[in-house]
């Protein structure tokens, strides 16, 4: 078993390399596009209520391979800017997380009490100086255990990229099977890679429960 990984120690790090940078980039958009979906979802205009709806709706009923052969064979004939894979799977994964990550922050808006936007608005606050300095920071505080959950379905879902032409953690399977490797080790070592990369997010999540940790 530890002769899998030696002789493939180049490809075990490049592909976890990817997977940890298709991550972090997808992770950081999807909290971004997500809260700010969550404040078109409690708007005060039914215009932009209804177009965070429509996203959500359309993104969570779809299925991510979907989208990600959008952004592999429609998005080049849209004319836009030519980009990588990488970066296609990039926005693959934000675009599709992001639906999941409004619901959630969303959720957490709606456990802060009515009566602090209220006090807000009644000092003078507009509504985006409401949700961006009150609503929001306690928010996120009441929904930190759901979203790590999204964000280590992220981690897993950056797997379908190798479908993609995306040297990552799910391409080292089937360049084993062509180098005559063990498959089932290299699945093993796999496995044991993302309880590594998940350990660092359950830590933070448990680090941050106890800091934010509030009475209601």
């Amino acid at each position: 078993m530890l002769g899998v990984i030696a002789d493939n120690w180049d490809l075990f790090i490049t592909g976890f390399r990817n997977t940890v940078f298709l991550f972090v980039l997808a992770g950081v958009g999807a909290l971004l596009l997500g809260m700010l979906l969550a404040a078109m979802r409690v708007s005060p205009v039914p215009t932009m209520r209804l177009l965070g709806s429509g996203y959500v709706t359309i993104f969570r009923n779809t299925p991510l391979t979907l989208v990600f052969f959008f952004f592999a064979f429609a998005y080049p004939r849209l004319g836009l800017i030519d980009v990588s894979f990488f970066v296609r799977a990039v926005l693959a994964l934000t675009v599709y997380t992001a639906a999941f990550v409004c619901e959630v922050v969303r959720s957490g808006i709606n456990t802060v009490d009515v009566g602090q936007a209220e006090a807000a608005r009644a000092l003078g606050l507009t509504f985006t100086q409401t949700l961006t300095e009150i609503v929001i920071p306690q928010a996120i505080r009441s929904v930190v255990p759901p979203l790590t959950s999204v964000l280590n379905a992220l981690l897993k879902n950056t797997t379908v990229a190798a479908g993609f032409a995306v040297a990552e953690a799910g391409q080292i399977i089937p360049t084993l099977s062509e180098r005559g490797a063990p498959v089932l080790f290299g699945m093993a070592w796999i496995a044991i890679g993302f309880l590594i990369l998940v350990f660092p997010l359950t830590a933070t999540q448990r680090i941050l429960e106890k800091r934010w940790s509030v009475a209601r």
